[in-house]
């Protein structure tokens, strides 16, 4: 394909571009052609199969949903389905689908491929449900069935109320992917995806570039782009030396300490709030952490405010608890952070036995949403030995280091940093704080944390009806989350990008998603 010999050699020349640092002239990428500078290699180009912002920016430009959120926003409009009704009880919800879709492999789109979808993640006797895991199927827990009521008509039947059900039909574990490609490729189709989305897939060369095209006939409009390369650089110093040598357009997180050197009129930097907790996890199973003591005693030994002034530039704010802010209607505004306060901790720390422990702390190089993952987690390593703590740091690279924390932290480590960006309050706490949501049952609990009455809670607030209500029970789940610190909080971010002036047209969403179906490159 032309397009395709077309970016590999765009490719080729700004890569070798970005080598020749010390060159006066910057490189010229080509136009139409957006050059996107990622924190990581993708896992997996299937949505039901992924759990990375990183993966997902990708994801959400080859793919549609039934619904999607509204530029600017969390709030949901249609997308694939022209339009939904919901029963009184709050049990059904049923959707009519846009007219005359077709994936990229030419199939059609239709209420079938809609069952197909959600038939595979949620049917373990589905014949293709062995292309999963599927880590992210607790977003559609409460789907007891996917009816066809007839090619243009789907209706889902829930076994209870579900108040995050349409806001989690827009995350991209709820986009839609071609059963036909499915069939033919089965446990490969991640390699070999197909959409509906503004841009189809043209090639993935592992470690080196994942190319999209633009699709002329997407039912939205056609994009103003040729084609999109995204580039892994793992390194954050030389994702910002190609920006600055101009070998990429885009870059997505930009270091802190590297935004003062995007100053200049060639570069535009962009800055959106959105629903990030930067953490770490503590194992609450064994070790010094399972005692309550301890836990409170890291999250008073860490400065936080030096973290977020000295290390991040002042780009995030401390966390409070593990709901985020920008869900302003069910944050919790009476919870202050842990102060810094060292004698404390090591009054808890003596009280709780735990002198001179020895702790493993897992750091990743990068990732969605990490921030500047080394200088924080050496940071945090010394305020920890301030206070007594033996911290030991493993470092991996960002997959591999989901790899090691995903499946839980029993008989590896102590601590692992983590950061989640969200879509409903309800998303982080149910898949990473529940006692059911432990790693062995296919949640992201990976310290282990158990507490009765914040399972309750949640459960009550995802089947309320009424947002006051849900934010009741929300608050009081950060009550008493904070108090029993399985986690410690560390801080609010604040995303940004930058792009090179050629790139207009562009803007960050809450969701940390990259949409650019509407960016125009000179």
């Amino acid at each position: 394909m032309k397009i395709l010999e077309f970016t590999r050699r765009a490719v080729l020349a700004t890569g070798l571009a970005g080598l020749a640092l010390a060159s006066p002239a910057m490189a010229q990428t080509p136009p139409g052609v957006l050059i996107v500078g990622q924190i990581a290699e993708p896992k997996a180009l299937d949505p039901a199969a992924v759990t990375a912002v990183n993966d997902f920016r990708i994801l959400m430009n080859v793919y549609d949903g039934l619904v999607r959120y509204s530029d600017g926003t969390l709030e949901v409009e249609p997308a694939l389905a022209t339009g939904w009704e919901i029963s009184e009880d709050g049990t059904e919800y049923t959707f009519n689908l846009r007219e005359g879709v077709k994936f990229h492999d030419g199939s059609d789109f239709n209420a079938e491929a809609v069952k197909f979808n959600f038939d595979r993640m949620l049917d373990e006797n589905h014949p293709f449900h062995d292309t999963g895991p599927f880590p992210l199927a607790f977003f559609f827990s409460a789907v007891d069935s996917v009816e066809v009521v007839d090619p243009l008509t789907v209706k889902f039947t829930l076994s209870a109320p579900y108040a995050p059900f349409l806001s989690n039909l827009a995350y991209p574990t709820g986009l839609i992917v071609s059963p036909a490609a499915v069939e033919s490729h089965g446990a490969d189709f991640g390699r070999n995806p197909s959409g509906t989305g503004p841009f189809k897939f043209a090639e993935w060369r592992s470690n080196e570039a994942v190319v999209i095209e633009a699709n002329p006939d997407y039912w939205d409009g056609a994009p103003s782009l040729e084609a999109v390369v995204f580039r892994p650089i793992t390194d954050a110093n030389t994702r910002t030396a190609e920006m600055l040598a101009g070998g990429i357009d885009m870059m997505v997180e930009v270091p802190p300490v590297a935004l003062s050197e995007f100053e200049g009129e060639q570069y535009n930097v962009v800055e959106q709030a959105g629903p990030h907790v930067w953490f770490l996890i503590l194992n609450t199973k064994e070790g010094p952490f399972t005692d309550v003591r301890v836990r409170q005693a890291a999250n008073l030994a860490i400065n936080k405010t030096s973290l977020v002034n000295d290390v991040l530039e002042g780009t995030a704010e401390v966390a409070a608890g593990p709901t985020p802010p920008a869900f302003a209607w069910a944050y919790n505004e009476s919870l202050e952070p842990y102060p810094y306060n060292p004698e404390r901790a090591k009054e808890l720390i003596d009280e709780a036995g735990a002198e001179g422990a020895e702790l493993t702390f897992y750091v990743t190089e990068g990732g969605s949403g990490m921030l500047d993952p080394i200088a924080m987690g050496t940071a945090i390593q010394a305020d920890l030995e301030a206070v007594g703590f033996d911290v030991n740091i493993e470092t991996y690279e960002w997959n591999t280091f989901l790899g090691q924390v995903n499946p839980g932290l029993e008989g590896k480590a102590d601590m692992a940093e983590m950061a989640w960006m969200t879509n409903d309050p309800d998303t982080l706490p149910y898949l990473a704080l529940r006692t059911d949501a432990w790693p062995e049952q296919g949640g992201f609990n990976s310290g282990y944390y158990s507490n009765e009455k914040v399972d309750d809670l949640l459960e009550q607030a995802r089947v309320a009806t009424d947002q006051d209500k849900r934010a009741e029970l929300y608050q009081e789940m950060q009550t008493i989350v904070q108090e029993d610190a399985p986690w410690v909080f560390v801080a609010n971010w604040k995303q940004n990008a930058v792009t090179s002036d050629r790139v207009e047209n562009f803007s960050l969403q809450p969701s940390f998603f990259l949409l650019l179906k509407d960016v125009v490159k000179n």
